[in-house]
C-alpha cells in the first residue's frame, strides 16, 4: 500500500547483493569479451585452449591431467588479462612516453611470459607420453 516502508530485513538484503553479485559477473564477462575483441595476443590463446583441450579429449587425459591443464590455460589467461589492464591503465595516466610506464609494461608482458612457459611445461609433462609413441611410429622409431 501507498506510504508503507520497504521492506527490511535479511531476504531484502540478501537479494540486493545477489543483484550486486550478478551484475559483478556481467562486468567480468564484458571485459574479457572487451579484451578478446581488441588483443590480438588472446586471439591466440583462444586457439591454444580449442586445441590444448581437443588434444586432452583425444589423449583421454586422467583427472589429475586435466586438473594441470585447466589450471595452466586458466594462469595463462588470467596473466594475459591482467596485462591488458595494466596496459590500459598505463595508457591513461601516462599517455605520453615515461620509463617507468614502459618498465611497468614491459614487467606485465613478463609475467605472461613467465606463465606462458610454466604452461607450455605442463603441456610437455602431460601430452608429451601420449604423444611421444605417436611420433616415433610416424617416424619409423
Amino acid at each position: 500500500m501507498a506510504g508503507e516502508a520497504e521492506p527490511t530485513g535479511p531476504a531484502p538484503r540478501r537479494a540486493a547483493l545477489l543483484r550486486r553479485r550478478a551484475a559483478s559477473f556481467g562486468h567480468a564477462f564484458r571485459g574479457v569479451g572487451a579484451a578478446l575483441r581488441t588483443e590480438v595476443h588472446l586471439w591466440f590463446h583462444a586457439a591454444a585452449t580449442a586445441a590444448v583441450l581437443g588434444l586432452g579429449l583425444y589423449c583421454g587425459l586422467a583427472r589429475w591431467e586435466w586438473v594441470a591443464v585447466v589450471l595452466s590455460v586458466g594462469a595463462v589467461w588470467g596473466a594475459e588479462l591482467l596485462n591488458t589492464a595494466v596496459e590500459a591503465v598505463v595508457d591513461l595516466v601516462s599517455p605520453e612516453y615515461h620509463p617507468l610506464a614502459g618498465r611497468a609494461k614491459d614487467v606485465a608482458a613478463g609475467a605472461v611470459l613467465v606463465v606462458a612457459l610454466a604452461a607450455l611445461v605442463v603441456g610437455l609433462l602431460v601430452f608429451g607420453p601420449y604423444l611421444l609413441p605417436i611420433w616415433a611410429r610416424i617416424n619409423g622409431l
